[in-house]
């Protein structure tokens, strides 16, 4: 090495060697920003390569400068960070933009610009800032802001890419939804994956806004029992964020929960968010829900991108959960109205088409297992005298008391219908065999016997119960219909009590 001397202890290079450096970071500039893929670390590495030795630099620190908020940002540093560097940054925007870098004493502030823009700050602090050339200050100021353009450009890619990516998973997949919750989830992990969050949960109001359904992506179990414990039933409106979002339909993007109002025992304060996103789900009678998302390890800044986004997934959202709304609602209307089809009406028994149905599927089975199945039609001794004296509202009371009792007695697999009037049958499954039917026949005879309790007034009644087996006595519905309707009135005539078919 060329030494011209010494200086405060510093080992001085010559003149000769500082131009020799300079113009090698002036090659070593030019060759990476066209032979490789531009990073503003090892860009600032080079300057700083090359001219800690010249200039005595102790650091090297690039700010960029948002578009959004006007305020400067550290994205990269070399070396040890001193303090009054985020100020020093900001007094370059006191001199013009086309001038030369700022040199304040120990310090060199050179205004990155591209394209007539500003884009960010390079602030180098050493102890012989006097010795770097203008020219190479300018190049490296150049390819620095060539950089963090490059970069943004990329980013403002890969954030649209994921975005439009997330919305039309999101859409795919919540068109199919076929309840509030699972759309509700949906939109809390795309929101999620949207902004790339740590946490995200939701939670849905009844139509008097008492939150009802709570959940969390992301959260421990223990964490989302806790959110469940601390939200389900209390009132949306007292959060904050709640009232914040629904107030204006829009999110609420905050970047330091340190700076906002959050419940206790609420979503951010049970995740520890430390930053997040809250966007309400709207329908057409009024919000639904909230979805939130962020972070609980670090702050985040939030950006207009971000804003926009959080506002195109709310409005996406809101769809996509009141559109599961309306499918739910029609589903379950659907569902109601099969349910009146196939059961009675009084007692909420399968009726006569579940019970054919049902007899179909069963002597079905049984036919390839080689097993058994029986039929038991009832029909109650005792009714008629019953509506005649107490009324018809006691004939009605007395209908849903036998089925009760009826369900009481016989197994949870075997089918217990009413098919009009005071007429009744239950369905033997599981390969019942000719003296088990028979005793499930004398049990129910036995109960119904027993004395019952209608609107006050002690009402006693019997039973007649034919019996037929399958394929015993018949070989397919309709014949087990008739052996056991044949042996029930045998009972009937009988007085009572319980025939078999053969």
């Amino acid at each position: 090495m060329r030494l011209a001397g010494s200086r405060d202890g510093f080992t001085v290079p010559s003149q000769a060697h500082a131009v020799d450096v300079q113009t090698d970071l002036l090659a070593a500039l030019v060759d990476v920003m066209t032979r490789d893929t531009p990073v503003i670390e090892h860009v600032l590495d080079l300057v700083h390569r090359h001219l800690g030795e010249v200039a005595e630099l102790r650091c090297a620190t690039v700010f960029t400068l948002s578009s959004e908020d006007g305020g400067l940002y550290p994205v990269a540093t070399v070396g040890d960070p001193e303090p009054g560097e985020l100020r020093t940054a900001g007094m370059v925007f006191r001199v013009p933009a086309g001038a030369p870098p700022t040199r304040n004493g120990d310090r060199l502030t050179v205004r990155l610009r591209i394209g007539g823009q500003t884009v960010g700050v390079l602030v180098l602090t050493g102890g012989r800032l006097d010795r770097v050339r203008e020219d190479v200050v300018a190049s490296a100021g150049l390819h620095l802001a060539a950089t963090l353009q490059s970069l943004e450009a990329e980013r403002q890619r890969q954030f649209l890419a994921n975005a439009t990516t997330t919305i039309r998973r999101l859409f795919e997949r919540g068109t199919v939804a076929t309840s509030v919750e699972t759309a509700a989830e949906l939109v809390a992990r795309a929101t999620a994956e949207a902004f790339r969050t740590e946490f995200s949960g939701l939670h849905l109001v009844d139509t008097d806004g008492r939150i009802r359904y709570a959940m969390g992506v992301g959260p421990t179990v223990d964490n989302t029992e806790t959110l469940q414990r601390n939200l389900i039933g209390k009132m949306a409106n007292d959060s904050p964020i709640w009232r914040a979002a629904v107030q204006d339909g829009s999110p609420v993007l905050v970047s330091d929960v340190e700076t906002v109002g959050v419940s206790p025992g609420g979503f951010v304060h049970t995740m520890g968010l430390r930053s997040f996103i809250a966007m309400p789900l709207m329908s057409a009678t009024g919000p639904v829900g909230i979805v939130l998302c962020g972070d609980a390890s670090n702050t985040r800044r939030w950006s207009a991108d971000d804003h926009g986004l959080a506002r195109q997934l709310a409005v996406e959202g809101a769809l996509i959960v009141d559109s599961a709304r309306l499918r739910q609602a029609e589903q379950q209307h659907v569902a109601e109205l099969t349910r009146q089809a196939f059961h009675d009406a009084l007692t909420g028994l399968p009726n006569r088409s579940h019970l054919l149905e049902g007899a179909e599927q069963a002597v079905a089975a049984a036919e390839r297992a080689g097993e058994r199945t029986a039929l038991l039609l009832l029909d109650l001794d005792g009714f008629k005298q019953v509506n005649d004296t107490a009324g018809h509202h006691a004939g009605d009371a007395l209908l849903q008391a036998v089925a009760h009792r009826l369900l009481r007695t016989v197994r949870d697999n075997d089918l217990v219908s009413r098919l009009g009037g005071d007429e009744f049958a239950i369905l033997l499954t599981r390969n019942p065999d000719h003296a088990s039917a028979a005793t499930a026949a004398e049990r129910i005879h036995q109960r119904l016997s027993e004395p019952f309790d209608i609107e006050g007034r002690t009402v006693t009644i019997g039973a007649s119960i034919g019996v037929a087996m399958f394929p015993d006595d018949a070989g397919d519905v309709p014949r087990l219909l008739r052996g056991a309707d044949a042996a029930m009135y045998r009972a009937k005539r009988d007085g009572g009590g319980v025939r078999l078919a053969r």
